[in-house]
């Protein structure tokens, strides 16, 4: 069942009459599960650099401009809080207006920026020596640091200052494994944004569309309703959509092609990857028969999730690398795929016949995570690609993508033949033009088909 203690759950407002989304307990909960992460662990403290992190830890964020150059970085330490070194003036925006943590623990840095700095500016080093210094005065200088992400400039140069230095990944995403009541509204209503984007390019297939005009329409939609950042939107159609490309195109659309959508996007830092097929204009049978397939995967996986089942028994109900004319299981890694949701696009678990048939996970309640087939049609050109993303209840799953797709839609128009008309009886005018019922009825648009199981 959806979580209730959410009032108006899609709302986005906050409202003086009811309970919405409680930042404050998100804030509170997911530092708590930082730190109980960390004590949990040989660790005396984590370096972070992941934006994905350091919101989880800290709740600040300077937008999506910042998420791939390492720019700034916190420190959590054991028994204490943590400390932001922030791009420049952002460091004042949080000290002002993000009570949550002491004004004190926000503060001015500059990091090398993936090698953008170099140890000739002396800004490594002097990294090296701020997290040092914390580290003595808290007394943990001899306890490993974990770090979850830096480039190598940061590395030696933390190695230089006598830090001993490891992996801290493992630390924060098992903090983020289990998902709270206020991260999975957020998570429900990230994904609501993306129904109503499927809606609209429902909408726009037809033939003379491009897939990049898709692509542009569904981040416009999405900025608008409130999404912070469209990390992409794959759009692949016709005789690309075998074997997947996993990018979208300048493709002109055109009748009877299977096209494939994925949309991935950030609202309040929780993230979608929610894929949906459509048929443009008309439907082969070898069409059809890929998305029934597709289905019948998805649907077998689906239908295992529960607390205490395990990840290899869902990746067993996929079929094989040979089964899908692959030469082995990493060549067709990610056609047949779980992974988990939340701030990050990846977190536990992850679900393949890689990897979990030998090292299966135990599923728990409170994990969200997405699901998602593929299957290639006969004809050697289409596909059908499905994923839905599930919560882990106490009794089984709850979907969260709500668009339809349990039986493949048919976009664009559809015409209606003269034939018809004429076998239908209609009369043509005195001067050989069709009669007025004639013409209205040739003129008419016949709503797109669902096609059925």
């Amino acid at each position: 069942m959806r979580s209730r203690s959410v009032g108006s759950p899609d709302a986005t407002r906050a409202v003086d009459w009811e309970q919405r989304v409680d930042f404050p307990r998100l804030r509170q909960d997911r530092l708590e599960r930082a730190k109980v992460a960390l004590e949990a662990s040989d660790l005396g403290a984590l370096l972070l650099f992941d934006p994905n992190n350091i919101r989880y830890v800290t709740s600040t964020h300077i937008g999506e401009w910042a998420r791939d150059k390492n720019a700034r970085f916190a420190l959590l330490p054991r028994s204490a809080e943590p400390i932001l070194w922030d791009f420049g003036s952002a460091t004042r925006h949080h000290q002002l207006f993000a009570p949550w943590l002491p004004a004190e623990n926000f503060r001015a840095g500059v990091a090398p920026m993936r090698g953008a700095m170099p140890v000739e500016t002396g800004i490594p080093d002097r990294l090296g020596d701020k997290i040092a210094r914390e580290l003595q005065e808290l007394g943990l200088q001899d306890e490993p640091l974990g770090i979850d992400m830096a480039d190598l400039l940061t590395i030696e140069a933390l190695q230089r200052a006598r830090v001993k230095v490891t992996d801290g990944s493992q630390v924060m995403l098992e903090a983020r494994r289990i998902k709270t009541a206020q991260e999975i509204a957020l998570l429900d209503q990230s994904a609501g944004l993306v129904d109503a984007v499927y809606d609209e390019i429902y909408r726009m297939l037809r033939p003379g569309v491009y897939e990049h005009e898709i692509v542009a329409r569904a981040h416009q939609l999405l900025f608008e309703m409130g999404s912070e950042q469209v990390e992409a939107v794959n759009a692949v159609s016709g005789d690309r959509c075998n074997p997947h490309p996993h990018v979208f195109s300048d493709r002109l659309l055109r009748p009877g092609d299977q096209a494939f959508f994925d949309i991935i996007h950030s609202f309040m830092g929780y993230r979608t990857c929610y894929y949906r097929t459509f048929n443009v204009g008309g439907v082969s049978s070898a069409q059809l028969d890929a998305y029934k397939q597709c289905r019948e995967w998805l649907d077998a996986a689906i239908a295992l999730v529960r607390p205490g089942m395990t990840t290899d028994k869902i990746a067993e109900v996929w079929p094989t690398a040979d089964e899908l004319g692959f030469p082995d299981e990493e060549t067709c890694f990610g056609l047949q795929f779980g992974h988990g949701l939340g701030v990050g696009l990846y977190e536990s678990p992850m679900i393949s016949r890689v990897h979990s048939l030998e090292h299966p996970v135990e599923l728990e309640e409170g994990m969200v995570f997405a699901l998602e087939t593929y299957c290639a049609a006969t004809d050697g050109r289409s596909a059908a690609r499905i994923e839905e993303e599930v919560v882990v209840t106490a009794v089984g799953c709850d979907v969260i993508t709500r668009f339809p797709a349990e039986e493949l839609l048919v976009a664009g128009r559809t015409y209606v033949r003269g034939a018809d008309l004429v076998a239908g009886g209609e009369e043509a005018g005195r001067d050989g033009a069709p009669g007025a019922a004639a013409a209205v009825a040739a003129s008419a648009v016949v709503e797109p088909a669902v096609v059925p199981q």
